[in-house]
């Protein structure tokens, strides 16, 4: 840090907790905060401890009427660059997130690629299909570009998991400028604790796994996760945390025969005492750029079964979970189920290693990771080459 610490101008568009991107800036500033700089935030909403600190500045870009998300992403990125561009003197690193303004940045950190969700191989939308599905492919290929812009003109790119980082590069972005720091996890919030199973309703008995996602969006993939439980032995019940109205999963359910075994809780606010209630999380989410559930399971805990496709599913080795090759693979999510629930000892284990791994991704960890890149590069910037791209110094 230098001496009168730094001036950081964080873009994105909410600093709060309810929110995954909202919660990795949030955590960014606090401690940004606490380490003695000057930190301005430029965003539609700001959680009140951060606004009240003495040396933050909340500047509000109010939401935009225009329709579609499309457009009023556009607004916003429209009205963030002329702000920038008139006040861009003032500060030593400027953050962004992903294609979120027009002004160029020093850093751009990388939640979602669209290019990388549209050629996984699992994009469902198709041009010719209808106008909400045409909708949807031009709002996909219209980010790329716009991100792929973004990601060019800042010194450097922050990739939340390993597969962001080979999806940045594969859209031409040259590796000296791309890190990974992977997102963080409240690792007190999500320590296991007693169950409370009654409290939501759930059986005693069964070895519980865990699904939690937006259901409505099918790259979650829970249809292979209730696939999978038809096979899976009787003693393994599912628990899903998600609003389904509008879904045709109960149906799905009972259609598999396996209704009695799933529990459908609808939308809950306490995950972690959900997840201190069940015994295994499962979430081969078909894409996934960093799942923060993923590591808020590892934080309780709890066994996981992913894929490979799911962003975060790097650091998950056989101590503490399975990784599926193929998020469809319904025998080897059956198999996967089997593995950890036919034996409780076992299941133990992994949920401590998985603990212990949890450790290794909390909040602090990855806010100080941000806070050595905004030093390092100011530090550079005197040797820089005006227009050159930053060279991190760093394995990535």
């Amino acid at each position: 840090m230098t001496k009168a610490g730094l001036r950081v101008l964080i873009v994105t568009h909410q600093f709060t907790k309810n929110d995954g991107q909202g919660r990795v800036n949030y955590e960014i500033a606090r401690a940004a905060l606490a380490a003695g700089h000057a930190v301005t935030m430029l965003a539609s909403a700001s959680a009140d401890e951060l606004r009240e600190h003495p040396r933050a500045r909340f500047v509000k870009i109010g939401s935009s009427r225009v329709p579609t998300r499309l457009l009023k992403y556009q607004v916003f990125a429209w009205r963030t660059w002329r702000w920038i561009r008139a006040h861009r003197d003032e500060f030593d690193v400027v953050h962004v997130n992903g294609f979120i303004t027009w002004a160029r940045a020093d850093i751009n950190s990388v939640h979602f690629v669209h290019d990388g969700w549209y050629r996984c191989g699992f994009y469902p939308f198709r041009l010719l299909r209808g106008v909400n599905q045409a909708y949807q492919v031009v709002y996909t290929r219209l980010n790329a570009y716009l991100e792929a812009q973004a990601f060019r003109q800042a010194r450097a790119v922050v990739a939340v998991s390993a597969k962001v980082r080979d999806e940045i590069r594969a859209i031409g972005i040259d590796a000296p400028r791309v890190r990974v720091i992977h997102n963080g996890v409240d690792i007190d919030e999500f320590a296991p604790g007693p169950a409370e199973r009654r409290r939501f309703g759930l059986p005693e008995a069964p070895f519980l796994f865990l699904f939690a996602g937006d259901l409505r969006i099918a790259r979650k993939n829970l249809d292979t996760v209730l696939r999978a439980f038809r096979k899976a032995p009787p003693n393994a019940q599912l628990v899903i945390a998600a609003d389904i109205p509008g879904t045709r999963y109960q149906e799905l359910a009972a259609e598999l025969g396996i209704a009695e075994r799933v529990h459908f809780l609808g939308f809950i606010r306490d995950m972690p005492a959900l997840m201190r209630s069940v015994d295994a999380f499962i979430f081969p989410s078909r894409y996934e750029a960093m799942s923060l559930v993923l590591l808020e399971a590892l934080a309780a805990a709890l066994p996981v079964v992913t894929a490979r496709t799911t962003g975060g599913a790097e650091v998950v080795g056989p101590d503490c979970g399975i990784v599926l090759d193929n998020p469809n693979d319904v025998a080897g999510a059956a198999a996967a189920i089997d593995f950890i629930a036919s034996d409780p000892g076992r299941a133990a284990r992994m949920g401590r290693a998985a603990r212990e791994l949890a450790h290794t991704f909390g909040w602090d960890v990855m806010a100080q990771r941000y806070l050595s890149l905004y030093e390092h590069l100011h530090a550079a910037r005197a040797v820089v080459v005006p227009g050159a791209p930053a060279t991190l110094g760093v394995e990535s």
